[in-house]
């Protein structure tokens, strides 16, 4: 069974990008199966830190631009939204160039929060950072959680 409330429209999450951080980062949503959802990021000037490096802060956009683009994916959106509440990350290797691939997995779909693993990749396939994601899921008409 697929966790999806209904099929993603990978054209759909790629517009929603315009005139936020994702365009900026050209971060761009490639593809799903019943359990993930992929997205890429590209990885030069505009995401690198001082010393050519992808910046950890990037990294972390883009775990969870996909990983709540994932929730949002999951609840039905009439009677819901869904906010960030938690994010960490471990960078495992720097990376200079090309595009990194971030594939969020389900840890935990409750009626209130949704945990998220997300992997991000090198190019060649090499882990770059592990993230974990939590998302409030919150009934339309009432404030999210406080941060």
């Amino acid at each position: 069974m697929a966790l999806w409330r209904e099929t993603p429209d990978l054209d759909a999450l790629n517009a929603m990008q315009k005139n936020t951080i994702g365009e900026v980062l050209d971060i761009r949503f490639e593809s799903f199966d019943d359990q993930s959802l992929t997205a890429s990021m590209v990885v030069d000037h505009r995401t690198h830190q001082p010393y050519g490096l992808l910046h950890g802060g990037a990294s972390v956009v883009l775990a969870e631009t996909v990983g709540s683009s994932a929730s949002y994916l999951v609840i039905d959106t009439r009677k819901y939204f869904c906010v960030g509440l938690e994010i960490n990350a471990n960078h495992l290797r720097g990376l200079r160039s090309g595009r990194v691939t971030a594939v969020a997995h389900p840890v935990h779909i409750g009626r209130t929060t949704h945990v998220w693993d997300i992997r991000l990749t090198s190019d060649e396939g090499k882990a770059s950072c592990i993230s974990r994601l939590t998302v409030a899921v919150v009934p339309h008409g009432e404030q999210p959680p406080a941060r």
